[in-house]
């Protein structure tokens, strides 16, 4: 009963985070999100930050759950394709409820504290690594190298994509870095 409600707690703060940012988790916000009183929470966590930290956590898995789910392909090629695709499309853009945390917590994780920027940091390199796993199963030369620069590419181009008032020059910025990261990956 106690993990479970401390995973609502969580999810509460993890909502609150992709809608409004870090800095919008107050305690008594995410305890009334959660369907619990004030005084409970000090039950599941030590201070405010430990839950951030703990909801950025839970933003990371969501979004490694998406890759995987996105990358089940047999053949390590058409798992980036398929991620990249995914990625830099109008859908994903407009979609900031499940979206990728990195997109979502980068202008603010130099605000954040260091345990906070900790987990950031942690999912960074999460992503990386699994961009690079795929793309060392599909025999690119320098995998951690060329991962490090497209996961860059994704998300600025993401965090542009979604800050550009005109859908049509929006659509375009997703399109042409879409091709020219799909070449970088000889796809």
């Amino acid at each position: 009963m106690r993990d479970q409600t401390r995973a609502r707690v969580v999810d509460a703060a993890a909502t609150v985070i992709r809608g409004e940012g870090p800095h919008q988790v107050h305690v008594a916000k995410v305890m009334a999100k959660a369907g619990l009183t004030h005084g409970g929470f000090y039950f599941h966590f030590d201070s405010k930050d430990a839950l951030v930290v703990a909801a950025i956590e839970q933003i990371f898995h969501d979004g490694r759950v998406l890759f995987e789910r996105i990358t089940d392909h047999a053949d390590a090629r058409d798992a980036l394709r398929a991620y990249v695709e995914y990625y830099l499309s109008p859908a994903h853009r407009d979609e900031t409820g499940v979206s990728c945390p990195l997109a979502l917590l980068a202008i603010d994780a130099p605000r954040l504290n260091p345990p906070t920027r900790r987990a950031f940091a942690d999912g960074v390199d999460g992503m990386r690594g699994a961009v690079a796993g795929l793309a060392r199963a599909a025999g690119l030369s320098d995998p951690d190298a060329l991962a490090a620069s497209v996961v860059a590419e994704l998300v600025g181009t993401l965090i542009l994509a979604r800050a550009e008032p005109d859908r049509a020059r929006s659509d375009a910025l997703l399109a042409y870095s879409r091709a020219h990261v799909l070449a970088r990956f000889s796809l």
